[in-house]
């Protein structure tokens, strides 16, 4: 009986040690190897627009404001935005003034514009509201005379237009209008920045503060087109044109091919285009925007070249609202300031 036991215990101690290898084996099988991890670079960084608050600075002064004319109104509801020197890579471009329609009735258009901070020019860019802001005191002209607007105010919610320093076409119907003398308490030049030498000494004031503390209004869809194709118009840009380009308004946003477009005083002929054939059923008259136009006082309207800068003071603002109805007198016809 011993024997058998301890023939029994032998066999089972040979078959736990020939097990152990296959245990050893099995538990080999299991263990998995992770495969290498492989890099994955970042998404690119997002390219921030100019109205999404990046700040635009240049080292060199922007060239003084062309002289050019206001180009007709179009038409009831849009509103003047003046043309000014943008920077982009290839140094300053000129985004043409233009005619635009506010985001909704009530809105103004507080220009952009570039002041001396810190050794360097900085780009404050425009934006709409329910009043106009600080600009840098730029007489831009077209009653953007370096504080506040004269060339027009809301009537309910209707806009009038001063004919006095808005260029009205009799052959486009504008009901709302009227004749005010914009007095003129700045130096007219054509400087078009703010501080550092040679630039507008100007502050804000008290209502201009004010209003750069209310809500504002980004840059239409429309207006972002135009300063694009401004941007991408090799003959826009300052070293092209010498500060004198050939499209220096035009009738409405990025419209840089049409008839109506107005060059500056100075620049080269401009090619002229025909129109696009979106445009094929359009009024005759809209291609001749000149051809019946009454021409508000210039004196008032386009910066000249006389030198010198002084502090502004404000200038006189419309009186009470508008009767509503249409006025067709002729701007008066006033001296430039000295």
């Amino acid at each position: 009986m011993t024997e058998r036991f301890n023939q029994s215990h032998v066999v089972r101690l040979i078959m736990l040690v020939a097990g152990v290898p296959l245990a050893l084996m099995a538990c080999t099988a299991q263990v998995r190897v992770a495969a290498p991890a492989v890099y994955v670079p970042p998404p690119p960084a997002a390219v921030v627009a100019e109205s999404d608050g990046v700040v635009i600075t240049a080292h060199e002064a922007p060239p003084p404001l062309p002289d050019y004319e206001q180009p007709p109104c179009p038409g009831d509801g849009f509103l003047w935005t003046p043309g000014y020197w943008a920077w982009g890579e290839a140094g300053y471009y000129w985004v043409p003034g233009t005619w635009v329609r506010p985001p909704r009735v009530g809105l103004l258009w507080t220009p952009g514009y570039w002041g001396f901070v810190g050794g360097a020019y900085v780009f404050h860019a425009g934006y709409w509201g329910p009043h106009v802001g600080f600009y840098g005191g730029i007489n831009y002209g077209f009653g953007y005379v370096g504080v506040g607007f004269a060339g027009g105010r809301w009537v309910g919610g209707e806009f009038a237009y001063n004919r006095t320093v808005t260029n009205i076409n009799t052959t486009v119907v504008i009901h709302n209008t009227y004749n005010e003398t914009v007095v003129n308490n700045v130096t007219v030049n054509r400087v078009s920045f703010n501080g550092g030498r040679g630039g507008v000494m100007a502050a804000p004031t008290a209502e201009e503060r004010m209003a750069a503390r209310v809500q504002h209004v980004a840059p239409t869809v429309q207006q972002a087109q135009h300063v694009q194709q401004a941007a991408r118009t090799p003959e826009l840009a300052a070293r092209a044109n010498g500060g004198h380009p050939t499209i220096a308004a035009t009738p409405r946003p990025a419209a840089f091919h049409a008839s109506g477009v107005v060059g500056a005083r100075g620049a080269a002929a401009a090619v002229y285009h025909p129109p696009s054939p979106e445009h094929a059923g359009t009024n005759a008259n809209a291609y001749r925007p000149y051809a019946n136009a009454e021409r508000p006082n210039a004196a008032i309207n386009r910066p000249n070249a006389i030198g010198g800068n002084q502090a502004r003071t404000a200038h006189a603002r419309p009186n009470g609202p508008h009767n509503g109805k249409p006025n067709n007198k002729r701007p008066n016809k006033e001296r430039r300031p000295a």
